[in-house]
């Protein structure tokens, strides 16, 4: 008995594969054969969808019309028409009855071969109803390039906190603003001083979000102590609490149109509060972890919130439900941001930052950079970004493209650790042209544009082959 040769699997495979090839493609290089007649065809049929709607228009020669118009024959395969496709082609052909239709530069025609209809307002000449325009191709994507913002620099630092600041919010005259920290206090400054103004007491723990009023005399704030609390400003006391969380407040944010208050904190909701009566109107449950940030604004989605459950949520305010859930971010989300003049926020994660468009919450781009947690985020009018980390950076970007313009170290007040170099909450004056940013090292700093610099002195370092490199 003979021994039968054994070969691997690979082998056999391999064989396998080079009879396929031998068999089918063999002629691959080959190019297929051009039938004159079919080719007269396509020509005549692209002619007509491009250029037939404009064949009759007023003020042409008669040459014009007559080249236009030898196209109007119906061209089709006859019997005894040969091309390279040989008998079997022509018969499919005439099955198929392949022919231009001698109207197709009618509108009112009810067969046409445009893939476009256009819907653009007839100026009378070609009869009246919509007129026929040829598919447009898709401009290929580019990288747009970002405007040149001036950098920033340090102005002021502002002390007198004794413990972490964690929160700011600036008042809408534009005259001064407040801050929270672990001391339990809040403090009133001077915007364009910077002179302390007032000290408010009555937490009895750490003060994590403050917010002022548009519309009334009234100083909102939250707290580690689970309280919500409303201050008259006219008496520099508390008139209301809002009792309902079960655990600490982490931030709050004030609903532009509505006399509402949003809320969120460690107990995992989100909660809605009639501003005057201290009703719990909604309590948006749903995420799973903490519920670091939330923001409010007029239009649909009134309500947005970021979670430590790395998620980020659209909520129906009407409704009281969520209507969206997006979970493109894979760590945790501390902070949400509003675009002042766009539809548009951003949400950042320790992973990076994402930017989305408004209302369904549609992912616009990832602008990535830093290598700590991202406390907090501010946005002004002209498109200036600013995130700032746990590590103490600072990265200022171009909101439309994600350009990175600056960067740097905060520095850290003389005297404290290294490790107290941690930016925890940012905020942009009224005009957009200060930021004031809460810190660690228990400082107030306030940045200002250096308008010295110019396009010359500091020119925009765009590279758009490292950008596409590094998304896709």
């Amino acid at each position: 008995m003979e021994d039968v040769q054994k070969h691997s699997v690979h082998t056999l495979i391999f064989r396998s594969l080079k009879r396929t090839h031998d068999l089918f493609v063999s002629n691959q290089g080959n190019l297929p054969e051009i039938d004159d007649r079919l080719e007269k065809l396509r020509r005549a049929i692209k002619a007509r969808d491009s250029y037939g709607f404009v064949s009759d228009l007023p003020g042409r020669s008669k040459e014009d019309r007559k080249s236009t118009t030898d196209t109007d024959k119906p061209l089709a395969i006859t019997d005894g028409e040969t091309g390279g496709r040989g008998e079997r082609g022509n018969a499919e052909l005439r099955d198929k009855a392949i022919a231009i239709p001698r109207n197709l530069s009618n509108p009112s025609s009810t067969q046409s071969t445009s893939l476009v209809r256009s819907s653009l307002p007839n100026n009378g000449a070609t009869g009246g109803g919509a007129t026929n325009l040829p598919l447009i191709p898709k401009k290929a994507p580019t990288i747009p390039k970002p405007k040149w913002h001036a950098p920033w620099k340090l102005s002021r630092v502002i002390s007198g906190h004794l413990g972490w600041v964690r929160c700011i919010a600036v008042e809408p005259g534009n005259e001064w603003f407040a801050t929270g920290a672990g001391d339990r206090v809040i403090k009133i400054w001077d915007l364009a001083s910077g002179k302390l103004k007032l000290s408010l007491t009555g937490h009895v723990s750490t003060v994590r979000g403050v917010a002022v009023s548009a519309k009334h005399p009234y100083l909102f704030s939250c707290g580690e102590d689970r309280q919500v609390k409303c201050w008259d400003l006219e008496y520099n006391k508390v008139i209301r609490h809002y009792h309902g969380h079960l655990s600490a407040v982490y931030s709050l944010a004030l609903h532009p149109t509505i006399d509402v208050l949003a809320t969120s904190g460690r107990d995992s909701t989100a909660r809605i509060w009639d501003m005057r009566t201290k009703a719990n109107v909604h309590t948006l449950t749903g995420h799973t972890n903490t519920v670091a940030s939330v923001v409010a604004q007029s239009t649909n989605p009134q309500i947005i919130t970021g979670s430590h459950d790395s998620t980020v949520r659209l909520w129906d305010l009407a409704a009281g439900k969520s209507v969206c859930t997006l979970t493109n971010h894979k760590k945790s989300v501390r902070s949400i941001v509003l675009h002042p003049t766009l539809y548009m926020f951003a949400s950042a994660s320790p992973d990076n930052i994402k930017q989305w468009r408004c209302p369904e919450g549609n992912f616009v781009q990832n602008i990535s950079g830093h290598t700590a947690i991202v406390n907090c985020m501010a946005a002004n009018s002209e498109g200036v970004l600013v995130s700032g980390g746990d590590n103490g950076t600072m990265f200022f970007w171009d909101w439309r493209t994600g350009y990175n313009f600056q960067r740097f170290q905060a520095p850290v007040q003389p005297g404290s650790m290294d490790s107290e170099a941690g930016i925890f909450a940012m905020c942009f004056d009224q005009s957009g042209t200060r930021l004031i940013t809460a810190e660690a090292d228990k400082t107030i700093k306030v940045y200002k544009e250096d308008y010295e610099a110019s396009e010359e002195t500091h020119p925009v370092n765009w590279r758009p082959e490292l950008l596409k490199r590094r998304k896709f």
